[in-house]
């Protein structure tokens, strides 16, 4: 396979051009334009944020691209599914509330917001995984697949258990129903090493389900029932005390979210945008988001989200990361280990590599790519 363009442009700006007019000027240069977009219904997927956490991207970069879509003749709509865990995004109701208190509305974004999986989370789509090794079939949030063209607007951080968040992350998480989110976490549930835990609670603080309780020694324990294993403890324990009882449960859900991106993306026209901005060291899920760990860096786009999310990675690879972050902090302690790269050095139990192996494996595209930079 030869390699992919990956279209990259930074922050800076001249006095009288706008973030969001450099950003429809790189999508343009990308080739965004080249698909057919004529009276056909375009979703924009994209994170509307947890109530309380403001690292999310605003919606005037969703409005930037909606634009865009509407000079090509489509009907653009901003999508996302309903979350696994209890939060402020758990049905339709409070997902759209959500994201109107976080700005987006048909006002600032200029166009509807659809929530794919429907008011439950139940309705969805049973879609073929081309290639799929551990899900033949994947649960897809019903609008997302009524889409003529589909187009990823994330924004690129860190996150807890898959190393970073970018378009296959958006994509393959973000638009499985609850079913297919529950699919992919399924073969992973932590637990407590108890003779680790310090009691601090914070794991608790993390967890979206109301699964941990402490017993009389104020020692964490988590109930197996309860936990959907989205492995938010894991990620949040300083002291290493919460292990996987499945020790390859992080590759598997990273593999997972690859063929679920395979199942969005097979068959029809895809566009993928990525913002390196306010780079937190977690989730957009969080309701709160530390500091960055690393600068903002830039704006990214290409037909090729495993070329994309590629790019992403090797540009914050070579970032300084900020002293005063999750990861400054880690760097600076007395017994630091380096990893070897920034994912691993913020939360030391993350697996993300294999997600970009697995989506080349699959044919979603390619780890090659040429760095197309525009000014």
């Amino acid at each position: 396979m030869e390699k992919s363009k990956v279209y990259f442009t930074d922050f800076r700006t001249v006095i009288g051009v706008s973030l969001t007019a450099k950003l429809q000027k790189l999508i343009k240069k990308a080739g965004i334009e080249s698909i057919d977009m004529d009276g056909k219904f375009v979703a924009i997927k994209m994170h509307f944020g947890e109530l309380g956490n403001l690292a999310f991207l605003r919606p005037n970069y969703a409005k930037a691209v909606a634009d865009v879509v509407k000079e090509c003749g489509g009907m653009p709509f901003l999508t996302d599914c309903n979350t696994l865990y209890p939060g402020s995004r758990k049905h339709a109701l409070e997902h759209l509330d959500c994201a109107n208190i976080n700005g987006f509305n048909t006002v600032t974004t200029g166009c509807q917001i659809i929530i794919a999986d429907g008011l439950r989370g139940t309705d969805d789509v049973l879609v073929p995984v081309p290639n799929g090794e551990y899900c033949k079939e994947a649960y897809i949030g019903r609008a997302v697949m009524d889409a003529d063209i589909f187009i990823s607007l994330n924004h690129f951080k860190g996150h807890e258990v898959a190393g970073f968040g970018g378009a296959i992350k958006n994509i393959g998480m973000g638009c499985g129903s609850r079913a297919g989110k529950m699919q992919q976490h399924k073969n992973g549930k932590p637990h407590v090493v108890t003779e680790k835990c310090r009691g601090c609670h914070r794991c608790a603080k993390e967890c979206g389900s109301d699964t941990i309780s402490y017993n009389d020694d104020n020692k964490a324990w988590i109930d197996p029932e309860k936990c959907k294993g989205c492995g938010r403890c894991i990620g949040s324990c300083a002291f290493d005390a919460i292990k996987n009882d499945n020790e390859d449960a992080p590759q598997l859900l990273g593999r997972k979210m690859a063929e679920y991106t395979a199942a969005v993306v097979s068959g029809r026209p895809c566009f993928h945008i990525s913002l390196i901005t306010d780079v937190s060291p977690n989730c957009d899920c969080h309701g709160e988001n530390d500091a960055p760990i690393l600068p903002d860096i830039g704006m990214l786009a290409s037909f090729d989200p495993v070329a994309l999310d590629q790019a992403c990675v090797d540009l914050c690879q070579k970032a300084e990361p900020i002293r005063n972050s999750q990861l400054g902090d880690n760097m600076a302690h007395e017994h630091f280990h380096d990893h070897g790269d920034v994912w691993h050095n913020s939360n030391p139990n993350v697996s993300w590599a294999e997600t970009l192996e697995h989506a080349e494996k699959i044919g979603i595209g390619t780890r090659e790519y040429e760095l197309v930079v525009m000014k």
